[in-house]
Parts: structure tokens; C-alpha cells; sequence
């Protein structure tokens, strides 16, 4: 296909409000990404209580779902508890879309601060975040339990 039919075969991916009703899809996607996904009952749950705040990305306004991120918010401080996008999306600049119009939709509801973790040897996504304004605030040792053992977490932290 030629680049000329795929920019207009592609839908401009569409960035909304997370609900309820998306956590079967969010389970799927984050189940990809990490070594233990959490279930749709944990999203349904999280995207319910009043300090959660998520958005999807999707390929259109009813198209597949491309990415998410979910925080916890109670300003002034936020934190992301997980952004995804998908394998075959990766790279091509939807995670920094949408973790700007998440951090741009906190810093509305008067977050002048976001923490998040990382896995230390996540570079793709702590890169991410360092573009994004984070720093590294602290280290947790031996945090996450993967495959290949412990692995420490990267305490990071964007000031509004």
C-alpha cells in the first residue's frame, strides 16, 4: 500500500474518556504488556472509584483500541498506574499523544503533580516519560517479579 492510500485509509486515532464498559478491552491489551494483567473486574473497579482517571486511544472514534492510560487523582497529586499501546502501534508516537492529553486533562482538574514507576530496565517507556517531564525521584529494589526474577522500579515524578 502506498503512503499516499494509507494516510487516507487511516483513521486519526480518536482520544476519549476511559468508562466502565471498556475494561473487557483494557484487560486484553494490558495483559499483552505486562507479566501479571490485571482483570477486567480490577479496571471496572478502578475506572468507578471517584479518583480514577482514564483515557483510551482508538483507531477512530469506534475503532480498535490503540493504547490507554488510567491514574489515580486527587489534586494536587496524581499518579499514572498504567499507560499501554499496543504491539503493533509502538513507535509511531501514540503513547506521547496520549499521555499529553492525560497529563493536559490533570493539570484541568489541579494536579501540579504526577508520579508514576517504571521498571528499571524499561528504556522505551522511561524515555517516554523523561520526554514528558518526568525525573527520577527514588528506587524501589527488587519492586516487580517477572520471569527472569526481581527487577527494581524507577520512583519518577512530573511537576506541572
Amino acid at each position: 500500500m502506498s503512503t499516499f492510500s494509507r494516510f487516507f485509509s487511516s483513521p486519526e486515532p480518536d482520544i476519549r474518556d476511559a468508562v466502565t464498559a471498556d475494561a473487557p478491552e483494557l484487560a486484553r491489551l494490558h495483559a499483552t504488556a505486562f507479566h501479571r494483567g490485571w482483570s477486567a473486574s480490577e479496571f471496572e473497579r478502578l475506572l468507578a472509584e471517584r479518583t480514577g482517571v482514564g483515557h483510551v486511544m482508538r483507531a477512530g472514534p469506534r475503532g480498535k483500541l490503540l493504547g490507554f492510560v488510567l491514574s489515580h487523582a486527587v489534586p494536587p497529586e496524581s499518579e499514572i498506574l498504567s499507560i499501554v499501546t499496543e504491539a503493533a502501534s509502538r513507535g509511531q508516537g501514540l503513547a506521547r499523544r496520549l499521555l499529553t492529553h492525560h497529563l493536559g486533562r490533570l493539570a484541568a482538574q489541579g494536579v501540579t503533580a504526577s508520579f508514576l514507576e517504571v521498571e528499571a530496565g524499561n528504556d522505551p517507556a522511561i524515555a517516554l516519560y523523561r520526554r514528558a517531564g518526568y525525573a527520577e525521584a527514588g528506587r524501589r529494589k527488587g519492586y516487580y517479579e517477572g520471569p527472569s526474577g526481581r527487577t527494581d522500579a524507577l520512583v519518577m515524578r512530573r511537576d506541572f
